[in-house]
């Protein structure tokens, strides 16, 4: 009888001691895995043998690594050093560790230890949220005056709060104050802490593979099944077709898949700590201001800009001059202003026009990492012609209404202005499109368009409304934390989809003609035992056959 050779170095192989790592399919060389259990044809060989170890009587674990020195010293030298007298001379002893040492080694595992407490994150988290809370429902930036007007001491809000706890606790500027800071460094340290103490160690068990060496051992596992009359080889390729990392020593196997889902934890903290990096940056480093600028006029981005926190630090582009060209408002069919744009020009230090744009609402101009938003709008003055004469440019003041409606006035004076009693023509204007005129004794007279060409005649006086000069109303910021916080959501939800990845573990133990398998999984633990069964049931088998002799006829 011939046995193949193939067969058996496949044998002699399964029973390697050494470690086979199987990455790709080219490893095994089997373009096609045929159903052994429709084939009746095929017969197996298994040549398997045994190394004998010598015996320990006292029990203790023998290692299954054999080291092979290649400078091991040779007999004959041996034999020199014991001749001259030479002892080989032992490693000195390692120095006891300190006092000191032990004591900061044994506090900083306690303060890790509080740090990624659970239940103290999920109190900072409370806390950041409750601050961010009482930061929105309090104006921010405003004078001392405002807060003892808004919170006096006479009626304090819930029996106790004043405007002495608002400026005490900083929460007149919260997103910069102390406190605030102070939680969100802590809630920091406790995510560090965690991913130190839990996460890393929890990668670094998941990145071991380790074999299960009794079937006990893979019957605990969360699923559980045997094959008979199966090969382990055989389930480590279906399983590499899977997408499983797959190791194989001798009868053992352990396999698994989504490791990614292990680190993304790691990813999930370090981007909130680039979050909470990005806000203290834009509190402490930031600068802000807003400006009224009536058209035609200029500003320096210098003069407008205050700065928010210590870390505030003013860039070359503060000494730009920006030049309001012109401000227009755009109205719906009732009336009502639905935009209003601004022809803004810098200009650098020499005069040099750097840029030009119409900004409006939700599309801000943005120049040396300062950025212009439009956020308001005004009325600065009324151009007239009075008999003809002129252009007059007249003041306009905002009047205080109830509600946010805006309505503006301008007066002009007629007669002896020495006079007591100064009477004149008095002009109300609630936008840039109509402006509404009352005559000496508070009269209404008409209302006229601007530059609509068309004079109004008032007390014998004759009127034309050239133009309405609105004011725009800029907000201008720098915010060096902006791109730090883009970042970090960016990467928030990037390792929150893959932290959705399920990390599978499989192990296998040849047990005679019987493959015994167990796994589990920290996700999908619905799904896992279909994903198992739908493998297992690829996983061909083998059949013994012996070809039975024909028997010989016998003649008459």
């Amino acid at each position: 009888m011939k046995i193949s050779s193939s067969i058996l170095t496949k044998s002699i192989n399964f029973h390697r001691p050494n470690t086979l790592k199987f990455h790709n399919f080219h490893h095994f060389n089997q373009p096609h895995i045929p159903n052994l259990r429709n084939e009746k044809k095929i017969m197996f060989f298994r040549v398997c043998c045994k190394i004998k170890v010598p015996q320990d009587n006292s029990k203790k674990p023998i290692s299954q690594k054999i080291v092979i020195s290649e400078g091991a010293p040779s007999l004959k030298e041996g034999e020199k050093e014991k001749e001259s007298g030479r002892r080989e001379v032992s490693p000195p002893p390692k120095k006891p560790t300190s006092a000191v040492n032990r004591l900061l080694k044994r506090t900083s595992q306690k303060v890790l230890g509080v740090l990624s407490n659970l239940p103290l994150a999920i109190g900072e988290m409370f806390a950041i949220a409750g601050l961010m809370a009482i930061g929105t429902l309090i104006d921010q930036g405003e004078s001392p005056d405002f807060y003892a007007q808004r919170y006096p001491e006479d009626h304090p809000v819930f029996g106790f709060f004043t405007w002495k706890w608002v400026l005490t606790l900083g929460f007149d500027h919260m997103f910069s104050s102390p406190i605030f800071l102070g939680t969100l460094a802590l809630l920091a340290a406790s995510l560090m802490a965690c991913t130190y103490t839990t996460q890393i160690p929890l990668v670094k068990v998941a990145r071991r593979w380790n074999f299960l060496k009794s079937p006990e051992a893979v019957y605990k596992q969360e699923f559980s099944e045997k094959l008979p009359r199966a090969s382990v080889q055989d389930l480590g390729v279906v399983l590499m077709g899977a997408g499983y990392e797959v190791f194989l020593k001798g009868p053992y196997l352990y396999a698994f898949k989504g490791l990614a889902g292990r680190f993304a934890p790691i990813g999930v903290h370090l981007a909130m700590i680039l979050i909470m990096a990005g806000a203290t940056l834009s509190a402490t480093g930031s600068f802000r201001g807003s400006v009224n600028v009536p058209q035609g006029l200029n500003f320096v981005v210098g003069d407008v800009l205050n700065p928010s926190g210590f870390l505030s630090n003013p860039t070359e582009a503060f000494n730009t001059e920006v030049h309001v060209n012109r401000f227009s408002m755009e109205y719906f069919e009732s009336g009502e202003v639905s935009q209003f744009r601004t022809d803004l020009s810098l200009y650098d230090l020499n005069g040099k026009e750097v840029l030009r744009k119409t900004i409006s609402v939700n599309d801000p101009l943005r120049y040396g990492g300062i950025t212009i938003y439009q956020t308001d709008w005004g009325l600065s003055a009324l151009q007239i012609l009075k008999d003809d004469e002129g252009p007059f440019n007249l003041a306009v003041a905002r009047l205080k209404l109830n509600g946010d409606k805006k309505l503006y006035g301008s007066f002009l004076p007629v007669g002896n202005d020495g006079s007591q009693n100064v009477k004149g023509i008095s002009m109300l204007a609630r936008d840039l499109q109509s402006i509404v005129l009352y005559d000496l004794e508070g009269k209404f007279v008409g209302v006229r368009r601007p530059n609509s060409k068309l004079p109004i005649d008032i007390d014998g006086i004759k009127i034309e409304i050239l133009d309405a000069i609105g004011s725009t109303g800029l907000e201008l910021k720098t915010d060096p934390g902006v791109p730090v916080v883009y970042a970090g959501f960016g990467a928030l939800m990037l390792t929150t989809c893959i932290s959705y990845l399920s990390h599978a573990q499989i192990w296998a133990l040849q047990d005679g003609t019987t493959v015994v398998i167990g796994g589990k999984t920290n996700r999908a633990k619905g799904e896992f035992p279909d994903e198992m069964n739908y493998l297992l049931d690829r996983v061909p088998e083998l059949v013994d056959k012996t070809q039975n002799k024909p028997s010989e006829s016998m003649s008459v």
